[in-house]
Formats: C-alpha cells, sequence, structure tokens
C-alpha cells in the first residue's frame, strides 16, 4: 500500500489486519486490527511514530521506501508493547543511525523485549521536546492509560495528537479518518471496555489534559483517524464518568438448566419494573460484549451452578474479569443453584474485591427454582428497582 497523507509532511505508513481476531491471545477482535505507524518530515530532521508489531517489518519498510526518506532520525516509541515495537530492530538495521526517542520506563521495557542496546536511545521527561526543523513534537508522559510506560506524542505546528493505545479502536477499515461514527463507536467502546476501563482514573485526568491542546486531528495506534477531536473525547469522558445507566448486566451459566430458569426469570422481572436487561449465557458469550455492557451498567447479577463445591469456572471466571476491569458498577447480586452443598457464594464474593459496589443478598437454592425460589428472585428485583431509584437512575 502507499503512504497516505494526513498533512503537509505527515504520512501514514501503518498496517491493516483484516483478519487478526484474537489480540493478546485474550481480547476479541471481530473487525480486525490496524497497526498504525506514522511518518513526520521536518525541514531538517525525519521522525517515525511507532513500528508496528512483528512479522509486519517488511511491509513497514516497503511503504517507508515510497515516501523517499534517506534517513529517519528518530524512532518515538509511545509504548513497549510488542504490536508497537516490533519492527525496531529490523528498522534500525535499515537506518542504523535513529535512535530511539521514548521515556525512561518505556527504554527499560524496550531493552527487555528487544534487547536493544542502551546507547540507541534518547530519554525524554514529560513536555520535553525535539524539533525537525520546522515541526516540533511534544511529549507527554501518560502512565497508567493501558501500561506503566505510556506516553502521548504531540505535532504542535500540525496540532496532531499521537495518543498511543488511548483514544483507539481494534477496527480494520481502508478509510483513513473516521467516516461511521455509529460503527467505530461500538469498536472503540469494546476497545476502552477491554483495555482501559480498568485504568479510568487515570484516563480522567489525562482527559483533563489533553483538553488543553489545540488538536485539529486525534491518530491514535489502532483504527480510524480523528478529524473531529470531540467524538472520541466525549465518548471516554463519558464512558470515563461516575454516571451510571438504568441497566442490569446478567452473565450466567447452568449445567441442567436450574440458574438458567433463574437468570430468565430474574430478567423478566426486572424488565417489567422499566430496567434494560442484558443476558448473557456464557458459554456461548463474546467476552468483549459482556465488557462493554459492563461500561454504563448500574448492577452485575452473576448466574451461576455449583460444581462439585465450588462456582462453575465460566462463572468464576466472569466475576474475575467483572473484578479486573474495575467497572463503576454500583450493586452486585449472585444468583445460581447447588445439588448437595458447597461454597459457591462465598467463593464468588471474595472475587469482587477491587470494586466498589453494594452486595445485595444473593439467591442461591437447591436444585431446580420452586415458587418461593421464583417469589424470592422478585423480591430481589424489587431490591435492585429501589436501588437504582435511590441512586437517581
Amino acid at each position: 500500500m502507499e503512504p497516505r497523507t494526513i498533512k503537509d509532511g505527515v504520512y501514514y505508513v501503518g498496517f491493516i489486519d483484516w483478519d487478526r481476531r484474537l489480540f493478546d491471545s485474550l481480547i476479541p477482535t471481530p473487525h480486525g486490527t490496524s497497526y498504525n505507524s506514522y511518518l513526520i518530515k521536518g525541514s531538517e530532521k525525519t521522525a517515525l511514530i511507532d513500528a508496528s508489531d512483528f512479522g509486519k517489518e517488511e511491509y513497514l519498510l516497503n511503504v517507508l521506501e515510497k515516501v523517499e526518506i534517506e534517513s529517519i532520525d528518530y524512532i518515538i516509541s509511545n509504548h513497549a508493547e510488542q504490536d508497537h515495537s516490533g519492527a525496531i530492530p529490523k528498522i534500525l538495521e535499515k537506518y542504523p543511525n535513529a535512535k530511539i526517542v521514548t521515556n525512561s520506563k518505556c527504554k527499560e521495557l524496550i531493552e527487555s523485549f528487544l534487547l536493544i542496546p542502551e546507547e540507541k536511545f534518547i530519554v525524554v521527561k514529560d513536555d520535553e521536546e525535539i524539533s525537525l526543523g520546522d515541526k516540533t513534537i511534544q511529549f507527554m508522559i501518560a502512565p497508567w492509560v493501558h501500561w506503566p510506560d505510556t506516553m502521548f506524542s504531540y505535532l504542535k505546528e500540525d496540532k496532531i495528537l499521537f495518543p498511543c493505545d488511548f483514544l483507539g479502536s481494534h477496527h480494520a477499515t481502508s478509510e483513513l479518518f473516521l467516516t461511521d461514527e455509529k460503527e467505530i463507536y461500538l469498536s472503540a467502546k469494546r476497545y476502552y471496555a477491554e483495555i482501559m476501563m480498568l485504568f479510568r482514573t487515570m484516563i480522567k485526568k489525562h482527559l483533563e489534559r489533553i483538553d488543553k491542546l489545540d488538536i485539529d486531528i486525534i491518530a491514535p495506534s489502532h483504527g480510524p483517524l480523528y478529524k473531529d477531536p470531540s467524538f472520541i473525547i466525549e465518548a471516554y469522558k463519558d464512558w470515563s464518568g461516575d454516571s451510571v445507566k438504568n441497566q442490569v448486566i446478567i452473565p450466567y451459566v447452568s449445567m441442567h438448566g436450574s440458574t438458567k430458569a433463574m437468570a430468565e426469570y430474574l430478567s423478566e422481572s426486572l424488565i417489567d419494573k422499566g430496567i434494560e436487561v442484558k443476558l448473557f449465557n456464557l458459554e456461548v458469550a463474546d467476552a468483549g460484549e459482556l465488557l462493554m455492557s459492563l461500561v454504563d451498567a448500574a448492577t452485575i447479577v452473576v448466574g451461576g451452578s455449583t460444581l462439585l463445591v465450588g462456582p462453575h469456572p465460566l462463572a468464576y471466571y466472569a466475576t474475575y474479569l467483572v473484578n479486573a476491569v474495575r467497572p463503576k458498577t454500583k450493586f452486585v447480586s449472585i444468583i445460581g443453584s447447588y445439588g448437595w452443598g458447597g461454597k459457591a457464594v462465598e467463593t464468588l464474593k471474595g472475587l469482587i474485591s477491587n470494586i466498589k459496589v453494594e452486595l445485595i443478598e444473593p439467591v442461591y437454592i437447591k436444585g431446580y427454582p420452586k415458587e418461593n425460589d421464583f417469589k424470592s428472585l422478585d423480591e430481589l428485583a424489587e431490591k435492585i428497582y429501589k436501588k437504582h431509584k435511590e441512586i437517581g437512575i
């Protein structure tokens, strides 16, 4: 593919990965992804921002050749993870005079991952700048916007923010700039849920910081670029904010139908009270869809069968994920059934130590639900309804 011009002297030289369906051996990417690299030609120096993934080195080198550059002076690494840094060794072979510009934490990680000698690095601090002649790049250290080494790069004269993984999306598209807001909104929300939600406290701080910049274009490391920065910035403010919606998420697993009957009955009782419900059968549910639903929901009810004396592994996994990503959810409860006993409820309760939620009394029954059990589920729905009203939703 040919390099594509973003602004005068600024080029997109990334790779569109149409077929990738799993990221980090964990995260579903149903729309593929892209590894966005950017070349900036100043009047005196040339800089490459991000260096693509392992296996994409030759593609990146071929695209760079089409820009007709004699040298690369700086390889700017906003983040050490290999989908951003994997091609750096090959770039250095082709352009041996290039220096890697990054922060101290990222330098440490790149040295560890790619075995690059220390003399190849230039370490920058927060708000430090480098000049390319007629273009200036300012660096903003942004730890824990995904990893502890993350930083943003801001091309001052052209008003382009390169925020690394921040504000991105796993979405393969031939369009350089966003055109379909509805489609990318969902991909960006999934990306936020899977990768960024855990760090929402830090995200809010960095959103305040970039609000002070004059930005024409946001050029993330994955997904399309934004000519309207407010689209993605306002979405992130909404997702990372503290407000929740009148929604209940019910991820459940049922071995012999008992927990399924409970989950479906509870969902109907909640719907009758005007509450939006999203039901996820964990045997077939997309983990990304589940995590995306957690971004806004006021309440989560985990439904789990008892396997031997503990929770079914799928219920355990779902609860572990909820605890790991730390959604802004306000309330949690547990439903399910057992045969002869066990400690499923106690185990699942112990898995939500990271999130500040109010636990609503679980409904855990023996065998298939009976009349009194359905009544208990109606009472749980009423409790959830009242809790939602108390917080104004």
